[in-house]
């Protein structure tokens, strides 16, 4: 689908859903669902992240009325999804997450994933959060623009400068 068709069909959900469409909202929540999961992920410990995408949506599905400019639906959601992992740190206590199986067998590929991640999370939010969206939700750097309000020349940067940041500490 070419940028302006999927714009025009953005506009086109956003615009239905703000009508009272449960059809048309659902269609938004697939289409960036991973996008808040991967936003939540490089902010909130992981066990958090399932419940805060659906309060995330709950709330952009109650103030979509507000939302102005339905090209900015992305931009918008991703906000509100920053602004929850905001919320929800600050009302938590200070917990540790656990990296390896209780009890159970340890999956090296797994452990090394949430090590990779746990330094993930230590980089700046541009950065952090860009990188989440590539590596982990499989997302392309113009979906990511898409989904996240920024324009895709960002995106390239924070990718780019992401990565060799995340290469030195890692090394």
């Amino acid at each position: 689908m070419t940028d302006d068709l999927a714009r025009l069909d953005l506009v086109r959900l956003v615009r239905a859903a703000q009508g009272g469409s449960r059809q048309a909202f659902g269609e938004l929540y697939a289409q960036h669902r991973r996008s808040v999961h991967g936003i939540l992920l490089s902010r909130v410990p992981r066990a958090e992240v399932e419940d805060l995408v659906q309060d995330v949506f709950m709330t952009a599905m109650q103030r979509l009325g507000t939302l102005r400019e339905p090209e900015a639906f992305g931009g918008w959601l991703a906000a509100i999804a920053r602004n929850r992992a905001t919320d929800h740190l600050r009302r938590m206590p200070q917990t540790v997450e656990l990296t390896e199986a209780v009890g159970g067998t340890v999956d090296p590929d797994r452990t090394e994933a949430l090590a990779v991640l746990a330094v993930v999370r230590t980089l700046p939010d541009a950065y952090r959060e860009t990188l989440v969206l590539r590596l982990v939700e499989g997302m392309t750097g113009p979906e990511i623009a898409v989904r996240t309000g920024l324009t895709a020349a960002s995106v390239r940067v924070n990718l780019h400068r992401g990565m060799k940041l995340l290469r030195e500490r890692l090394s």
